[in-house]
């Protein structure tokens, strides 16, 4: 066997692409939020994760502008070395501020917060627990861990308690779950988890990527439930509501003292570019000044989950802006997604093994600066699509 023969031998992407059937790294040549242009042809765009459409908030922009315009265009350096600005720190300081906690610490990247948060914090003789539709960067983590990685099913707490109770009493335990997940547009439901927590001396993190400028009035899953000081450790990014790019991490000022010393992903990576620190800080100002944002987000979900359910579609148990149109076949999910393509709807083609077997889905997701008339004509094209594909 050479290295290479695993590369030669994948063709499935290469048979789709064949086909007209290759839904991934579609070029958009412009882009207006809602609206995007693919090669002349223009889509509404309902597979983005700008919830409340701020790329394009004319505050926003303007601060990545001025940060460009003040500090350059790079850090050229880790934040432990050279690389940490005021603007960091301040990004820090609002942060924790917002979710309610003693200290938070921007990485580069979501992804980067949770492989050095839980290979930072999960050592030999340690636990981390996760739910197993949790984010592919938390598994990576877990991975990345030298401690045991254990799994329960979906948002099961009688499950969690089967996966704790045999555990040692005396181990460190770390459960992490998805505040929103990215997927099933479902909530972790952290006010039955956390006593569990409790009983069995484990710690809680809670990645709320999906959940922030979203659910608890845009201050994320914790502050839904009312449950902010259960909750052990809170994560976020950037590249959803906050309308730039990174990530961070949120907890007890000690807790957040010990990461940025030992967390090698964000040690050694260099540190977010000042254009994206001060468009996430103009995003976190909208956010607390503007709650209408996240209120217009909230109601046209509601409004497309009940007519996507009336229309007869499976919308499984999504509860949030993030809506799945669940298929259940990979060939019928693709079809669905080209002529969806075609008619001028922009989707996420979800297949095997990303969901599974069985449960391949179209994920919708919609921004506050959605329009009535462009859901309207949303709706019109899902319904058409639907019949023809006897979706419906």
């Amino acid at each position: 066997m050479d290295l290479f023969d695993k590369c030669d031998n994948f063709q499935d992407a290469r048979m789709a692409q064949q086909a007209g059937l290759y839904p991934f790294f579609i070029p958009l040549s412009q882009t207006e939020g809602t609206e995007v242009t693919v090669n002349g042809h223009k889509l509404i765009m309902i597979g983005s994760n700008n919830y409340l459409g701020l790329t394009t908030h004319p505050r926003v922009k303007q601060a990545a502008i001025e940060a460009i315009e003040t500090y350059g265009t790079s850090c050229t350096g880790s934040r432990l070395a050279n690389g940490t600005l005021k603007l960091h720190e301040e990004l820090d300081k609002q942060l924790a501020e917002f979710v309610g906690k003693e200290a938070a610490l921007v990485f580069s990247t979501g992804f980067q917060v949770n492989l050095g948060v839980i290979s930072a914090l999960v050592q030999k003789g340690d636990y981390v627990i996760i739910d197993k539709e949790d984010h592919a960067s938390i598994i990576d983590g877990c991975l990345l861990a030298r401690g045991e990685m254990k799994r329960f099913r979906h948002n099961d707490v009688a499950d969690l308690e089967r996966v704790l109770a045999p555990l040692p009493k005396e181990a460190a335990k770390l459960v992490v779950v998805d505040g929103v997940f990215s997927m099933a547009g479902d909530i972790a439901p952290l006010p039955e988890i956390i006593p569990l927590c409790k009983e069995h001396n484990a710690r809680l993190m809670v990645d709320d990527a999906h959940g922030l400028g979203v659910v608890g009035g845009g201050r994320g899953t914790s502050a839904h439930f009312g449950v902010t000081e259960d909750v052990d450790l809170i994560m976020g990014t950037f590249s959803k509501s906050f309308a730039s790019m990174g990530g961070f991490i949120a907890g007890d000022e000690q807790i957040v003292h010990y990461i940025k010393h030992f967390a090698r992903a964000f040690i050694f990576s260099a540190s977010m570019t000042p254009s994206n620190v001060a468009a996430a800080l103009a995003a976190l100002q909208v956010m607390k000044k503007e709650p209408e944002h996240v209120e217009r987000v909230n109601a046209i979900a509601t409004r497309m989950r009940k007519a996507y359910t009336d229309l007869g579609f499976d919308i499984g148990t999504s509860c949030t802006p993030i809506i799945p149109i669940i298929v259940g076949d990979d060939t019928k999910t693709l079809f669905a997604w080209r002529a969806l393509y075609d008619a001028g709807v922009y989707t996420n083609a979800v297949l095997t093994p990303g969901v599974p077997p069985g449960k391949s889905l179209l994920r919708t997701s919609y921004m506050a600066t959605h329009t009535d008339e462009q859901m309207d004509r949303v709706l019109g094209i899902f319904e058409r699509v639907g019949k023809d594909l006897g979706l419906i």
